[in-house]
């Protein structure tokens, strides 16, 4: 029982987090809503809420602060991962949209793998090499439909999908120690607001133009969606690993980016082609390898 809680909250939470993909596409081409006030109104109302379920559980949210190392972690964390993470995924979208940007995401593993290498001064094992490959060649058809000659996806979409992927792997990494210490929704919390500060300032919200579009009920309740169901998301994404292990959560977070292209195609009328379709499903199918390479080799090392 225990088990299947698990696997409905990953669930759940990766259809939420891929749902605020084409939410968050639409808002940029059919409103003046720019990415950086869009992100700021999100991340702020997204954190807030966060925090508030943490206070009514009687948690200690204020702990972050009274140690001044924790705290300057928190930021580096919020100015870097959290903002660059953010502001790269909506920049993909901007430039592509939330199909490529969602899998985009994908060259995270990819780039942790990569710097581990480094940091240890050995290579991969094979196992991960042949999950590289097929990410790689999922990606290239994706991008390509099988035509060298062809580019589906501008430059701009590439090199921002590229820094996507790497602060991805920077969020993903950089915290680690921060988390098992204070908190990991803790952390997130705090840093959504920090970093919803940052981009409140970039998208200068005191102008009172960047509100207008809001004025319409319904982007209204898109821009509330995506803050409450990114939230959510996280929220059910960090729980289900108490009753799940992380390759399995790993696994059944592909509903996140079936979800977005999902509602892509239904809802905004993306097209995607025989090949992409391949390269969408090889990229999925060789992320849960590395999934699972990665766990048996974290197994070996403890064992």
């Amino acid at each position: 029982m225990e088990r299947l809680k698990g696997i409905a909250m990953i669930i759940t939470g990766s259809v939420l987090w891929g749902a605020t993909g084409p939410m968050m596409e639409w808002l940029l081409e059919y409103t003046t809503m720019t990415a950086e006030f869009m992100l700021a109104v999100r991340l702020i109302i997204a954190g807030i809420f966060i925090l508030s379920i943490l206070m009514i559980q009687k948690s200690k949210v204020m702990i972050i602060w009274k140690n001044r190392y924790w705290a300057t972690q928190l930021i580096i964390f919020s100015m870097i991962g959290m903002v660059g993470l953010q502001y790269t995924f909506v920049k993909t979208i901007e430039v592509s949209d939330a199909i490529v940007a969602t899998l985009l995401q994908f060259l995270a593993p990819i780039f942790i793998i990569l710097y581990m290498a480094m940091f240890y001064k050995t290579l991969p094992p094979k196992s991960q090499f042949i999950g590289i490959i097929g990410t790689l060649l999922g990606l290239y058809l994706l991008l390509t439909n099988g035509s060298m000659s062809t580019l589906l996806v501008s430059t701009d979409a590439l090199v921002w999908g590229v820094f996507l992927g790497l602060t991805y792997a920077f969020y993903t990494l950089y915290p680690a120690r921060l988390m098992a210490e204070v908190g990991v929704i803790i952390i997130i919390g705090w840093g959504m607001i920090i970093s919803g500060i940052v981009f409140a300032f970039m998208g200068k919200v005191w102008q009172l133009r960047q509100w207008v579009p809001l004025a319409d009920s319904f982007n209204f309740s898109l821009i509330f969606g995506i803050s409450i169901f990114g939230a959510i998301a996280y929220i059910l994404f960090l729980t289900s690993l108490k009753y799940i292990s992380p390759v399995e959560t790993s696994i059944l977070s592909s509903f996140e980016p079936l979800t977005a292209m999902l509602i892509s195609v239904i809802w905004l009328g993306s097209v995607l082609y025989e090949w992409q379709l391949l390269g969408i499903l090889l990229m999925l199918i060789f992320v849960a390898y590395l999934s699972i390479s990665g766990g048996k080799k974290s197994k070996n090392s403890t064992a």
